[in-house]
Parts: structure tokens; C-alpha cells; sequence
């Protein structure tokens, strides 16, 4: 098993909290962690509700059912049963104890009716990504917490050839794809991957039949990763109501394949309503979609610029949610169209930028949307830093710096009794 990095905050968090959620993606290995959890608590039981008996015995008496467990209850894909929820409150509510239900899901219980309202101030939910990169290589990575502190970020010290680094970036975090499968596989495992999300998990939670275009719908919207989120003009492509396409799009957001990510602005009212960016989940899901390889990319390095950066954006995610800053990501964009990729900001109000270019030269141009980024935060802006393929690390005066792409897992803690994968 892969030492998780969100691992000891899931346990911190059974030490004080009634439930613990842990959502994320099918396949990126929740029923593993919490498995091997559950194995360290006392009396601890484990179910799973893609098991149909369990499921139908939760669904036909979900407070018998509850009450049937004195200790622990460790739930899995508990989104298939939302009538547990309200038996878990009041179970909850009768008797209080840290570490009584740890459950996992492949939806986003904050967008399922009812469901959060009932576990409100009651759960502390986290999320599991697909594998880091660190996680791949048995380290903890600490690059957002460096990114804050007063200190650079170290570059690697051994930057890797582009070749290689786009391998990384077309493998993406899947366990199943970083640990298991070959190259010549990775295809056949997405395509049954994506049939299995869009016929069965997505049907379940919508009861909608002839869902016939979301297979149409997710090709497009990877074309459009790394854009802001237009709803009409995506609608217009697909020749579907906007309604229908909102609602399309909710499912796959409550999935977890496909993810907005906000526009910054240091009014906090107007970033509600400037568009978001389009994000998938992971790299390699993103490159499949595509059509991408190692050989195009290498050859072509303008193909790689949109997968790169969701590449980054999904490893920042990932190291967000076990960092101790815990930051926020968002996007930056001007009137005049001076861009920052990413910006992170931490509970103080610091701001962080972070360009992502594919290429392994830079220019002036490059900078441009950072400077802008500066001059709006003002005292607010900590540091900027363009994340490129090049070896070296530059500084371009005493706030932005540019470092080479894989300074993200080169800032680490070791993990005691940690076993790496396979690297690749």
C-alpha cells in the first residue's frame, strides 16, 4: 500500500469529530486507506454499500440498520444510501463520540439535497485525491508551505528531461495507472474508467435515463481545460438547453471529474461573479480524452500548454489539502487579459502566483500577468513563481522567481515506513 499524505489528518480528525467523510473520485484509492484504518480501531466494523445486501439492508431500515453497530462503523460509497444521513445525525446527536462513523463516498455530499444539512457541525470532511506525485515516491511534498514562508522553494537536483516529465504529466495519479498498468494499457483502463462513471455512478445519483450526451459533453469540455467556463457557448456546441447542460455538468462536478476553478479578485463579491476556469481532476483522464502521447507532446509544445497546467493545478489541490497553510486556489485574469494560471491565497489574505509555461525558455512576456497580480494585491502579494521545463531556477528580482516544473515534489518530508512506488 501508498502511504497517503492526508493520512495522519484523517486520523487527527477521528480523534475529535462524530463522522469523518472522505470523498473523492472513484479509483483513487478511499476504500484502501480507510480499509487499512479501520484495521488500528478497536472493534471497528467495515461495509460497503456497492455490496447489494448491505446496500438494500442500509436503505429498508437505515436507523435499525445503524443501530445494529456498537462500535466504529466504517461505510463505504455511502452516497448510494442518503437516507443514512439523518440516522447517522440522530445516532449522533444520541451519543456523541469521536471516531463513530467513518465514512467514504464517491459524490460530493455538499451538493446532495439534504445531506449536508443533516451533518451540519457534526462531520469534518476531506478530500482524496489521485496520487501525488510525492505520494508516488514515497515523500511528503511541502511546496505550498514553502511557497508562504520567507524561504525559496529548493529547485530539484536533478531537473528532469522533458521526455521524462511528460511522462509523469500523461501518467497522472490513478493508482491503478501509476502502480499497475503499462503504458499500452493506460487507454482501455480511461475508456472503462469514464463508461463506468458516466453509466452507472452518474445515473445513480441523477436517476435520469439516456444521459446521451455526457460522453459528447466531457470530450468537449476537455478541449476547453485551462479556458473560462462558458455555459452558452458550450451549449451552443452541443445543441443542448443551457438548463440541461448546467445540469449535466453539477453531475460531473459532484463526481469529481471536472472542476471550476474561481477567478481572484480582492473584492470578494466580484469574484462571484467573474467565470470560472475548467479543470479535470487529473492529467492523465485530461491527456486520454485528448488523444495526447509522449511523442506528440515532445514534438509539440504548445499541444502540452493546457495539459501541463491542469497537471499543476491538480498537484497543488492535492498538496492543499494536507498542507498546513490550506490555501485556496484560484485564477487571475485582467480586462486587458493579463493572466496568472494559478493564485493561491492563505487564510491571511497573502497571495501567491504561479504561471505555468511548457516550454523550456522564457521570455518578458511570461511575467506580465504576475507583474499585473503584484501590483493589484499590492502588500498582500508574497511571491510570484513561473513554473517552466527548463533546468534552471532564475530569479526575476526579489519576488518572482522561475523554477523548474518538478520543484513541486523537490520540497519534501521524508515519510517514515513509507514504500514507493515504482518510479516512472
Amino acid at each position: 500500500m501508498i502511504e497517503r499524505n492526508i493520512a495522519t489528518r484523517l486520523r487527527r480528525a477521528l480523534k475529535d469529530t462524530p463522522v469523518v467523510f472522505l470523498h473523492g473520485a472513484r479509483q483513487t484509492g478511499k476504500s484502501t486507506l480507510v480499509q487499512a484504518i479501520a484495521k488500528g480501531i478497536s472493534k471497528a466494523s467495515y461495509l460497503t454499500l456497492d455490496d447489494a445486501a448491505t446496500l438494500a439492508a442500509a436503505t429498508g431500515d437505515p436507523m435499525g440498520f445503524i443501530r445494529g453497530f456498537d462500535g466504529p462503523l466504517v461505510l463505504d460509497e455511502v452516497q448510494k444510501a442518503p437516507a443514512l444521513f439523518p440516522a447517522i445525525k440522530r445516532e449522533v446527536d444520541r451519543k456523541k463520540k469521536p471516531g463513530r462513523f467513518l465514512l467514504t463516498g464517491s459524490a460530493n455530499v455538499l451538493l446532495v439535497p439534504k445531506v449536508s444539512e443533516s451533518l451540519a457541525g457534526r462531520i469534518e470532511i476531506l478530500p482524496l485525491w489521485p496520487l501525488s506525485q510525492g505520494e508516488i515516491e514515497g515523500v511528503r511534498e511541502t511546496f505550498i508551505d514553502t511557497l508562504f514562508a520567507n524561504n525559496n522553494p529548493r529547485p530539484p537536483e536533478k531537473p528532469l528531461a522533458s521526455s521524462k516529465l511528460m511522462e509523469r504529466v500523461l501518467r497522472g495519479g490513478y493508482p491503478e495507472i501509476c502502480t499497475t498498468r503499462s503504458v499500452s494499457r493506460r487507454d482501455d483502463w480511461f475508456r472503462a474508467y469514464i463508461t463506468t462513471i458516466l453509466q452507472r455512478d452518474i445515473r445513480d445519483l441523477s436517476n435520469i435515463e439516456g444521459l446521451t450526451e455526457l460522453p459528447r459533453l466531457l470530450t468537449l469540455l476537455a478541449t476547453r481545460v485551462g479556458s473560462s467556463l462558458n455555459f452558452a457557448d458550450i451549449a451552443r456546441d452541443l445543441s443542448i438547453p443551457q438548463t440541461t447542460l448546467k445540469r449535466y455538468f453539477a453531475l460531473l462536478e459532484m463526481t469529481f471529474i471536472v472542476q471550476a476553478l474561481p477567478a481572484w479578485s480582492t473584492n470578494i463579491g466580484k469574484r462571484l461573479v467573474k467565470s470560472p476556469k475548467l479543470c479535470l481532476n487529473d492529467a492523465g483522464l485530461l491527456a486520454h480524452l485528448l488523444g495526447l502521447s509522449k511523442d506528440r507532446l515532445v514534438s509539440d509544445a504548445k499541444q502540452g500548454g493546457p495539459l501541463m497546467e491542469n497537471f499543476v493545478v491538480a498537484e497543488l489541490h492535492k498538496q492543499a489539502s494536507w498542507s498546513k497553510t490550506r490555501p485556496e486556489l484560484f485564477h487571475f485574469r485582467t480586462q486587458e487579459g493579463r493572466e496568472v494560471d494559478i493564485v493561491l491565497e492563505d487564510r491571511s489574505g497573502r497571495i501567491v502566483g504561479i504561471e505555468v509555461k511548457a516550454g523550456a525558455t522564457l521570455s518578458p512576456n511570461d511575467l506580465k500577468g504576475l507583474r499585473a497580480l503584484a501590483q493589484i494585491a499590492g502588500k498582500r502579494f508574497h511571491r510570484g513563481i513561473v513554473l517552466y521545463t527548463g533546468q534552471d531556477a532564475i530569479p526575476f528580482g526579489s519576488s518572482i522567481h522561475a523554477l523548474p516544473l518538478g520543484a513541486i515534489w523537490a520540497n519534501t518530508l521524508p515519510k517514515a515506513g513509507a514504500s514507493p512506488a515504482k518510479k516512472g
